[in-house]
Parts: C-alpha cells; sequence; structure tokens
C-alpha cells in the first residue's frame, strides 16, 4: 500500500525514538505540529515526530460534506456507529508507517502511537493489533470504537497506555475516555487515566502531563 502523506519533524541529533500522531475529523497532520516546542523534551531523547494527514472522504454526520477523516462516522449516538471497514483500514495504513520506522533503524518498543479523537480511536486499533512490541499508546479525548470486534495482538498485551480526556467536553462526552478505561481494563490493559477542565482540545496542563509520560515510557 502507498504510505500517508505525513507531516515529519527530526529531532536535533539522528532519531532514537518515533511518535506517530493522528489528527482529528476535518483536521490535518499539521494540526498538532505546534505542540512539539511545548513538551520541552530532552535533546538526548532524539525523537522523530510524525504527524500522518487522514485522507478526505464524504462524512455522514456532517451531511455528506467532504473532508479530512480517518473513517465515516455515520450516527453521534453515545456509542458512535461508524464504519469499521474504513477504520480499520487507517489503521493499518498506521501499522505501515511503523513498519518504516523500524526499518529506518527504531526499534519497535521505542514507537508511541498517540491519536486525539477520531485519530485515537484509529491509535487504539492499530496499536492493539499490532505484532511487535510498541512502547506507548496515548489516547486523547477518543473513544474505543472497535472495542467490541477488536482481535488483540498478545505482542502488545503489556502496552502502557495513557487515556487523557476534558471533563467538559461536548463532542466526545467524557463517559467515551470512562468506557475506554473499562473496555481496556477487562481486557487485562492497565491504562492510567486523567481528566482535565477542558473541552474538545489540548490544555497546557495536558502537555506538560503528556511530555512526563513520554519521558517516562521513552527516556
Amino acid at each position: 500500500m502507498n504510505l500517508l502523506p505525513c507531516v515529519e519533524i527530526e529531532p536535533a541529533s539522528p532519531a532514537k525514538a518515533s511518535v506517530i500522531w493522528l489528527h482529528g475529523l476535518g483536521a490535518n497532520g499539521h494540526d498538532f505540529e505546534p505542540i512539539i516546542p511545548e513538551l520541552h523534551l530532552p535533546e538526548h531523547m532524539a525523537v522523530r515526530f510524525i504527524f500522518p494527514h487522514a485522507p478526505e472522504m464524504p462524512v455522514t454526520i456532517n451531511g455528506g460534506a467532504i473532508m479530512p477523516a480517518w473513517y465515516d462516522i455515520l450516527e453521534m449516538a453515545i456509542d458512535r456507529k461508524v464504519d469499521e471497514t474504513q477504520l480499520r483500514h487507517s489503521a493499518t495504513a498506521i501499522q505501515a508507517l511503523i513498519d518504516r520506522e523500524i526499518k529506518r533503524g527504531i526499534d519497535s518498543q521505542h514507537i508511541v502511537i498517540a491519536g486525539f479523537s477520531q485519530g485515537g480511536a484509529v491509535g487504539l486499533h492499530a496499536a492493539l493489533t499490532y505484532p511487535k512490541p510498541l512502547a506507548g499508546l496515548l489516547a486523547l479525548s477518543t473513544y474505543f470504537a472497535t472495542a467490541n470486534s477488536i482481535d488483540l495482538h498478545p505482542a502488545n498485551q503489556q502496552l502502557p497506555i495513557q487515556i487523557y480526556h476534558g471533563t467538559d467536553d461536548p463532542i466526545v462526552q467524557e463517559v467515551h475516555g470512562q468506557n475506554s478505561l473499562k473496555y481496556l481494563t477487562e481486557m487485562g490493559f492497565k491504562p492510567g487515566y486523567e481528566t482535565f477542565p477542558m473541552e474538545h482540545a489540548v490544555c497546557m496542563e495536558e502537555i506538560n502531563a503528556i511530555s512526563a509520560w513520554l519521558q517516562k515510557i521513552l527516556g
């Protein structure tokens, strides 16, 4: 398959770790690019950041408007009716980016998958079905869309997972984050869970928490 187009930010020295970070519905790979300097990661960590662009497609809940999306959302019900075939296709495309990082010399256990909102749902599926152990999974203001159908790979049964969510999120209500925590715990994972007084966004306190988490698992 052709690799997704990406924004790539290289560290000052040769990369020793990679973070593949997925944007939300209607955004693009530039969306989280400004966060990198705000993380204040030590130079010795030498982290390459990869921000893939989702393909453009019609989105049912937005009146069929064409926009960057990882999959179609069919209904905004509490359990989110989504096009799982498209979600799985996007997850496979993210796994191809992981494969490329390994070919570039990055150990799989030094690769983090991060995703916001719709990107987080794809990140969850991509990381938990990947056949080599990864460094960690960051789920931001998102939901576990394939919790009832996912075929987990044992290589990532011990994967460090961190969930962050806004208590005032009107788009992906916090109950989705709580449900992700519940599903993952029932599957045998030990995810971290933290909330912030924010809407469907990222705040400075969360950025600081992300930095500390990345330094913990990649440092």
